[in-house]
């Protein structure tokens, strides 16, 4: 069979992923309708109904959808960028700088005082962790350079996360740490989203806006350079909308690892290579693939509290090391 349309493959992801936050709104421990919550006349339900469907699965299931975009569409752009397979939002330290700013803000109980502290301290991290990677890479610096140092700023947050949960003397701290470094959507409000969505929105903004240029790119270097294309904008824009984007991501949702990784790859058979036309469809499969796996937990193990990063990390080892001994075939 060969490939379906272009046109045919948006509007099909468009309506799974309807569908799929649709159904993200019914299902759970209590199974409501949500056409009669959100469409129809609201006061077919109940009000206990209400408040599960507008307080709790609403928030959840928008930023499943917005951040599944944010983690495929990103992983997509840095495959291009750097030309690298194995790329994803991690590989430029993103996802650990955010990770440092909200474990700090636990650390030094501003998450007591402040209820927000946490999700505001997580993108301050994230920013300074892309200013460390751009003084590091410097301006003209090539891809390699650019990885290494995106895996310098991921060892040191790293490290330094450790050293904050190891010094820690409350053990609700730690516990708090841990469970949010495991990534999650449960308890978020629409707070969360308010403060997340716009940020995605922009970041995401600026990595679609990199796709001609990605394009020229797929061709190398020169050959980009040789019709126009201005690398230095092109990598700023990647750089800092996956930094605006994860950032904002991994502030209300904490680390949720592989989405950036797996879709592109998923995405890829379906529409080729070509970055204009991959960006879209790896956006739209991260909030399909998010979803699902959100779905996932909630289905499985109702009565426990399964972190949607260990979910996406359990399908996305495996998947991982398959890419790894798919890419070591091609090279023997």
């Amino acid at each position: 069979m060969g490939r379906p349309s272009y046109p045919v493959l948006l509007l099909a992801l468009i309506g799974l992923v309807v569908v799929l936050f649709f159904l993200s709104l019914a299902v759970g421990q209590v199974w409501i309708n949500p056409w009669n919550g959100l469409v129809a006349n609201g006061d077919q339900l109940a009000k206990a109904d209400k408040v599960i469907l507008w307080e709790i699965r609403l928030p959840r299931a928008l930023l499943a959808v917005f951040v599944g975009c944010i983690l495929g569409l990103s992983g997509a752009v840095l495959q291009g960028l750097l030309r690298n397979p194995l790329a994803e939002p991690g590989v430029l330290g993103v996802s650990a700088s955010a990770s440092l700013g909200a474990v700090l803000a636990i650390y030094s109980g501003l998450t007591t005082s402040f209820a927000y502290a946490l999700p505001i301290a997580a993108l301050i991290g994230a920013l300074l962790g892309v200013l460390l990677l751009l003084s590091l890479a410097g301006r003209g610096s090539d891809v390699l350079t650019m990885i290494l140092s995106g895996v310098a700023i991921t060892s040191l947050a790293s490290a330094l996360t450790s050293l904050a949960l190891n010094m820690t003397s409350n053990p609700f701290a730690s516990l708090e740490i841990v469970f949010w470094m495991l990534g999650s959507l449960t308890d978020r409000s629409m707070v969360h989203v308010q403060l997340a969505v716009p940020l995605i929105a922009v970041g995401g903004v600026m990595l679609l806006s990199t796709a001609r240029a990605l394009d020229a790119l797929s061709l190398g270097t020169d050959v980009a350079r040789s019709i126009g294309v201005d690398m230095k904008r092109t990598r700023f824009l990647a750089i800092m909308g996956t930094a605006m984007g994860v950032g904002a991501a991994t502030a209300v949702a904490g680390a949720i690892g592989f989405v950036g990784l797996i879709v592109p790859h998923l995405m890829r058979p379906l529409v080729g290579s070509r970055p204009s036309k991959l960006l879209p469809v790896s956006a739209l499969g991260g909030a399909a693939f998010l979803i699902t796996a959100d779905l996932a937990i909630r289905l499985m193990l109702p009565d426990r509290d399964l972190k949607l990063g260990v979910v996406t990390a359990i399908i996305g080892a495996p998947f991982f090391l398959w890419l790894l001994i798919k890419i070591r075939k091609r090279i023997v």
